[in-house]
C-alpha cells in the first residue's frame, strides 16, 4: 500500500512541474501581449483598416410629391442599422416629414412597397436634421466639422482617420448639382472641396460616396481626394426613375436605383463577405431604366476585397498600440549590436537615462500573473497530497 501511495505522489510531482513550467514558458513565448490583442481583437476578413463606421443619410426634397426620395433614405437608415451602425453614428437629415403630411392616409408611417408590409418610420427613428435645418451650409459644415460648439453631439460627425463613411444622397437633381429644399443647390465642387478638407483633417479613412437622382453619376465627377469609392444612379443626361406607386398614398413610393439596392441588402447580414463588387455586379440597367456608374479611380483597393460591410456595418474592433517597451526600447540591443553613447545636440543639456516606471509596471504585472498560476497550481497539488493521504490511512 506504501508503495501504490509513493508512486502517486511522484505522479503528482511530475504534474505539478510539468504545469509551472508550461506555465511560465507560455508566458515567455514569443508571442507579445500585444500579438494576443490584435488577433483577438482584429479583423481578419478585411482589408480596410478601419475601427469605426458612420453614415450620413440625406433626402433634400420637400414636399409631398417627393414622398419616394424620403422613403430612399429611410430605407438606407433601416439597412444600416440592422447591419450593425447605431444611431449616435447615423446622421439622418430629412428636409421634410411626410409621416405627419396632412395628405398621409397612414400618419406616422412610410412605406417603400406598395403592399405596405414594412414601415420605414416606425418608433426608432432618430431624425438629426429636419425641415428648414437641412441646408447646403449645415450639410457641409456637418462634414467638414466646422459647427458651433453649442451643436448637440447628434449633430455632429465626430469621425477620424480610422472612420469608413458611407455618405447617401437623394433628391432631384442635375448635371453636377443637386437641389435642396427647391431652393438652392450643392454642386459637384462643394462636395469635392469638403471630402477633401475632410481628407487634410483626418476625418476618414475611406468614404464610399452613393447618390440617386438624375444625372447622379456626374456628382462624383470633380472628386481628387484618396480612398473615396463613388457610385450614381444614372449617366449625364437620363434620369432617375422612381419603382412603383401606391394607388393608397398616391405618389411613387421608391426610386428604382435604390429599391434594387435595397433589395440586395436584405440578404446581407452583419458577418457577410459579400463585396462591393458584387454589389456593382447586381446592377440592371434594364430594370433600373438607367445605367448606374462606379467611380472607383481613388479607391485604393480591388472592389472584390472591399466588403460590403467595410460602409454598411459596424465593426467590432480595437486598434492596437504597440506597448511601452516596443515602441520606445530602453537599454535592448540584439546580440553583437553596439551600443552608441547618446550625443546632445549643442546647448541641449544631456540628462540621464533612467526606465520608464510604466516600464517597470508592465514586467511587475506579468511576473506576479506568473506567480499566480503557479501557487494556483501548488494549491491543487497540496489538496491532492491531503486526499491521498487520507485514502492511505483509512
Amino acid at each position: 500500500m506504501f508503495s501504490m501511495y509513493f508512486q502517486l505522489l511522484q505522479a503528482c510531482l511530475l504534474l505539478l512541474a510539468c504545469l509551472t513550467t508550461s506555465v511560465v514558458g507560455t508566458s515567455n513565448s514569443g508571442t507579445s501581449a500585444g500579438e494576443h490583442a490584435a488577433n483577438f481583437f482584429g479583423r481578419h476578413d478585411s482589408t480596410s483598416g478601419h475601427t469605426n463606421n458612420w453614415a450620413v443619410l440625406v433626402c433634400a426634397s420637400r414636399y409631398w410629391f417627393n414622398y419616394r426620395h424620403m422613403a430612399n433614405a429611410l430605407g438606407m437608415y433601416r439597412t444600416v442599422k440592422r447591419l450593425g451602425i447605431p444611431d449616435s453614428n447615423i446622421i439622418l437629415m430629412l428636409a421634410d416629414d411626410v409621416a405627419c403630411n396632412t395628405r398621409n392616409k397612414f400618419a406616422g408611417s412610410v412605406y417603400a412597397e406598395a403592399g405596405r408590409r414594412l414601415d420605414l418610420y416606425g418608433e426608432n427613428i432618430e431624425v438629426d436634421y429636419r425641415g428648414y435645418e437641412v441646408t447646403v451650409e449645415n450639410f457641409i459644415r456637418l462634414l467638414t466639422g466646422r459647427v458651433d460648439p453649442s451643436m448637440p453631439r447628434s449633430k455632429r460627425l465626430l469621425t477620424d482617420d480610422r472612420s469608413n463613411i458611407f455618405v447617401y444622397m437623394t433628391g432631384h437633381g442635375g448635371n453636377e448639382f443637386l437641389k435642396f429644399q427647391d431652393q438652392e443647390e450643392i454642386s459637384a465642387f462643394d462636395i469635392a472641396d469638403a471630402f477633401e478638407q475632410m481628407w487634410r483633417k483626418k476625418r476618414y479613412n475611406e468614404i464610399l460616396f452613393m447618390i440617386d437622382t438624375c444625372q447622379a453619376n456626374t456628382m462624383y465627377s470633380q472628386f481628387y481626394s484618396p480612398n473615396i469609392l463613388a457610385t450614381g444612379s444614372s449617366e449625364i443626361g437620363e434620369n432617375s426613375y422612381s419603382y412603383e406607386n401606391d394607388n393608397d398614398i398616391g405618389v411613387s413610393v421608391i426610386d428604382s436605383y435604390t429599391h434594387y439596392v435595397l433589395k440586395f441588402m436584405e440578404g446581407i447580414n452583419k458577418t457577410s463577405q459579400t463585396s462591393m463588387q458584387d454589389l456593382f455586379n447586381s446592377y440592371d440597367p434594364v430594370k433600373i431604366h438607367s445605367h448606374p456608374g462606379i467611380g472607383s479611380d481613388l479607391f485604393h483597393r480591388p472592389l472584390d476585397k472591399a466588403l460590403i460591410t467595410d460602409f454598411f456595418g459596424g465593426v467590432a474592433q480595437a486598434e492596437i498600440f504597440p506597448s511601452q517597451e516596443d515602441a520606445c526600447p530602453i537599454g535592448h540591443h540584439e546580440s553583437g549590436s553596439t551600443s552608441l553613447p547618446f550625443v546632445p545636440e549643442s546647448g541641449t543639456p544631456s540628462l540621464p537615462v533612467v526606465t520608464s516606471p510604466s516600464t517597470l509596471t508592465a514586467e511587475m504585472h506579468v511576473w506576479d500573473s506568473q506567480w499566480k498560476e503557479v501557487r494556483k497550481w501548488i494549491s491543487v497539488f497540496v489538496v491532492g497530497c491531503l486526499v491521498s493521504w487520507v485514502s492511505f490511512v483509512r
